[in-house]
């Protein structure tokens, strides 16, 4: 529904007439329809069908047809994110397949990614497997024996759907998280238009994610924390479109009954098909829970607030009933989700060793495992009306947990939560020194590496930007603040929790979209508001566009720790601006 007309000023006091002798203007008061659902930029419905010629094209002496022109402008909305996802995909695609290694924690995931398509269920493989694989002439020496895993399947199915394409090699398993990774940075660019009612906000949200060290390396790593990531930004862009389409309709509603109190807000697809991502997020990875609770409870609070500001009378009432209505609904589409993803591990043999781990353990008992939980000893029940297949999968996920909990084994690149944000250990996925003459070296001494580390300049502004939404959001109430900074939250605060277990920075880039999108509204607040003066506009504009541009280069600083390029080893050791990164 397109926003109604401006409400009629009222009069304006004396004071008022009085100040607008010396050019003060109050300003137009929107109607509600606007004020709930604010115009977009551009597009259909809001670009006319002819715009008129850019006075900035015009200075620079530049002539744009008017019908092109036109086009360029109602389409823009799409085009902009298209083409900084286009930049972004180029990069991430380029040269995949170097190094042709299984670098870090690849080994397990590719090699479980092949047996998932192979056979439904993770196997186990010989030590000797990789040097098969990455062979000159390679060989797959896959083996039906089950394997004991501790992460659900969804990942290592988009990492085996790339397998499927390419085949058993480097550009094969990582295909799909460049794939992944380029998607998400149009995704971000549209989620950053619809968030801040601007294309040119939006654009500058994919630039920046598309730059971002830990995002590009881990799009060119068959890991699953990307994916997680990906689903983890799909449900937020689909709570988004729900906001919008909610308040819309009751924007509607109030023009038919201006007093009107209602229970129920309609059919929710948005909002079914994020509980669907945050589903597939957490059969990714466990994670997704907390994205879950937290996503949920921000719905809810929107609904509040949207009957809020529509007037409703019984708003905290009915925002009790949203939040009631929205958790379980949301918990059951992500649960039926997740089990469903283990679908293949279901239809595996029940044969002692012929199936998926633990596929067989219900079959000749009646109860449910664990028996232990939190150091108390559980009742056993005679659970045999459930079915066998569940019980085994409960079972499965108890050691599962378990594993989670204890895995306190000591690794060199482990790192604290703590010190995330400000990058204080990077990950090293792949490292080489050749010599002179090897791997394209041409002095004495060379590295090669690929380095899991954003990129530093993005993030340290983003620990700024974290303090300006927080400010935004305590102190001006602004939603898009809270809203940044409850996925960042859901993404990051439940590592505070686990500090004894052994876990890496790049959990992070689950939570980065977030981290970038707190910078680009700090950017927006920069340029100014559209009715700031001129002066205002382009001091702001001009920092805004150095620090874009100090994170672009930046970027490319370390392009070749992103890639594993092999540099000389004064240039590495040039980069290695901490000694924890070494």
């Amino acid at each position: 529904m397109l926003p109604g007309p401006r409400e009629a000023e009222p009069d304006p006091s004396g004071w008022q007439r009085r100040l607008a002798r010396y050019g003060y203007r109050a300003p137009e008061r929107a109607s509600a329809a606007e004020r709930l659902v604010p115009p977009m930029p551009d597009g259909p419905g809001v670009t006319p069908d002819t715009v008129a010629p850019s006075p900035v094209l015009a200075r620079l002496g530049l002539r744009v047809p008017e019908r092109l022109w036109s086009w360029l402008c109602y389409w823009s909305g799409w085009l902009g994110p298209l083409a900084v996802a286009l930049f972004g995909g180029v990069l991430r695609l380029w040269q995949l397949g170097s190094p042709h290694a299984l670098i870090f924690d690849e080994t397990y995931y590719a090699k479980d990614a092949y047996a998932l398509w192979k056979g439904g269920y993770e196997t186990s493989w010989a030590d000797d497997a990789n040097g098969k694989i990455l062979a000159a002439d390679p060989t797959v020496p896959y083996r039906t024996d089950p394997a004991y895993i501790v992460h659900p399947p969804v990942g290592k199915w988009l990492i085996g759907l790339g397998e499927q394409i390419y085949g058993m090699n480097p550009v094969g398993w990582r295909f799909v998280m460049a794939l992944l990774g380029t998607v998400s940075i149009l995704m971000i660019a549209r989620i950053g238009r619809r968030l801040f009612r601007s294309t040119l906000l939006g654009c500058v949200a994919g630039l920046l994610l598309a730059v971002d060290g830990l995002h590009f390396v881990m799009s060119r790593a068959a890991l699953l924390d990307l994916v997680v990531m990906f689903w983890f930004l799909a449900a937020f862009g689909f709570l988004l479109l729900d906001r919008d389409r909610t308040r819309a309709l009751i924007a509607e509603r109030l023009e038919r009954y201006p007093n009107g109190d209602w229970a129920h807000l309609g059919w929710r697809p948005y909002r079914l098909a994020a509980a669907v991502s945050l589903g597939l997020m957490s059969a990714t990875k466990w994670s997704g829970m907390y994205a879950l609770l937290a996503f949920a409870l921000l719905s809810a609070c929107w609904d509040m607030g949207a009957r809020r500001q529509a007037g409703c009378r019984n708003w905290l009432l009915f925002g009790l009933w949203d939040a009631l209505l929205a958790g379980p609904v949301m918990l059951v589409v992500a649960v039926g989700v997740y089990v469903a993803s283990w679908t293949g591990w279901f239809l595996s043999s029940t044969a002692p060793g012929k199936g998926g781990y633990g596929r067989d353990w219900a079959l000749h008992r009646a109860g449910l495992s664990p028996d232990h939980l939190f150091g108390l000893k559980l009742p056993q029940f005679d659970m045999s009306w459930v079915p066998a297949g569940l019980r085994s999968l409960w079972h499965y996920h108890a050691t599962m947990y378990d594993f989670h909990v204890h895995l306190t084994s000591p690794h060199t690149y482990q790192s604290n939560p703590w010190s995330w944000l400000v990058l204080g250990r990077p990950v090293s996925y792949f490292y080489e020194a050749p010599k002179l003459g090897q791997s394209g070296c041409k002095v004495s001494e060379c590295a090669r590496e690929v380095l899991g580390i954003g990129t530093p300049v993005l993030w340290w502004a983003g620990v700024v930007a974290l303090a300006y939404c927080l400010y935004r959001w305590a102190a001006r109430r602004d939603w898009r603040a809270g809203a940044i900074l409850c996925g960042l939250a859901a993404g990051y605060l439940p590592w505070f929790g686990y500090q004894q277990r052994t876990i890496f920075l790049f959990y992070a880039v689950a939570f980065v979209p977030f981290l970038v999108l707190a910078v680009t509204m700090m950017i927006g607040a920069l340029i100014g508001p559209a009715g700031a003066g001129r002066d205002r506009r382009l001091v702001g504009g001009a920092a805004a566009g150095l620090l874009v541009f100090a994170v672009v280069w930046n970027f490319l600083y370390f392009y070749p720790l992103y890639t594993g390029q092999t540099i000389p080893m004064d240039a590495w050791r040039a980069r290695m601006w901490f000694t924890t990164w070494i």
